[in-house]
């Protein structure tokens, strides 16, 4: 039998409390990428890969979701060696345990059993706790059995099912940068080759049932009583270089021109949010074998 339903104005008041946070956002980047490019609609850029009866286009914007039948995922027309790749997501409220909504880049349908990378997640909870942004970083097979993740996990400060947010990923051949509404949330420098996906990859994004590990390590699994479960896409931008591009071909910039990396106003308000927003970061945990994660 359902849980009861609990009144609007408890979900209202739970969910004010969850997201207390919200009321002091980060310092301000300076700079906003994502203003820079201008936003494709799903079929210029990605077709449905998977679970296409659980997707729905209106208006260039993309509706997937999840039931006890299938979830939905959908891929790059086209494959890059670097760029900026991002999406505004709006994700599903209420009781999400087990789901997993995510925008990717992956070379594994080229590379099965020795694939490169990066992952946007967002890992499904209960009720009363907040959703969890997991960033993460594979490289030539780690995760693939060898589960070699470079995996950072942050809260959010804001409540991510009330409204659109702008989350991407900057791939150059020099590092990798995470924004959450054009704040830098994590940077992933290249320290050497074997640490760094270097392979072409393509851009993708699904919703589906990882109830074996998604939301506190398992501990809660997908509920199919709340289904179906829902994620929305919107104001899609993909700007890189492909294997078609010409030899002068580089990616955009994450910062104002003059700086390498990111600005020193970036890379505070990327400490604000480590400091304030972060909760698990892989080189902190003494449980890793560190040689096997020689960046940190």
């Amino acid at each position: 039998m359902p849980f009861p339903m609990l009144p609007l104005l408890s979900l209202l008041v739970l969910s004010s409390m969850i997201y207390s946070g919200s009321a002091q956002g980060p310092p301000s980047p300076g700079y906003y990428p994502s203003s820079k490019i201008t936003p494709i609609s799903f079929n210029q850029g990605f077709k449905n890969l998977w679970g296409p009866q659980h997707q729905r286009i209106d208006q260039g914007s993309l509706t997937i979701w999840l039931d006890t039948s299938s979830g939905s995922g959908f891929k790059s027309l086209h494959s890059y060696n670097s760029g900026y790749f991002g999406a505004a997501i709006k994700l599903h409220p209420g009781y999400t345990a087990g789901v997993i909504t995510s925008l990717y880049l992956s070379n594994n349908q080229d590379h099965p059993g020795n694939h490169d990378e990066i992952d946007i997640e967002f890992l499904g909870t209960t009720p009363d706790k907040p959703y969890v942004l997991q960033t993460n970083v594979y490289i030539r097979g780690s995760g693939d059995g060898n589960i070699i993740g470079r995996e950072m996990r942050f809260h959010l400060w804001f409540d991510p099912t009330q409204d659109f947010h702008n989350y991407a990923v900057l791939w150059k051949p020099s590092e990798l940068i995470f924004f959450v509404d054009d704040v830098p949330i994590r940077r992933y420098p290249r320290k050497s080759e074997a640490t760094y996906p270097t392979r072409p990859m393509y851009v993708y994004g699904s919703i589906w049932d990882a109830s074996s590990w998604a939301t506190e390590g398992g501990k809660y699994k997908a509920d199919y009583r709340y289904q179906p479960f829902i994620g929305r896409y919107k104001n899609f931008k993909l700007q890189g270089c492909t294997s078609e591009s010409s030899p002068s071909c580089h990616p955009p910039s994450a910062s104002p021109s003059g700086f390498g990396s990111l600005s020193p106003q970036q890379f505070r308000a990327m400490q604000w949010v480590q400091n304030n927003y972060m909760v698990y970061n892989y080189c902190h945990d003494p449980r890793r074998d560190h040689n096997l994660i020689p960046e940190c």
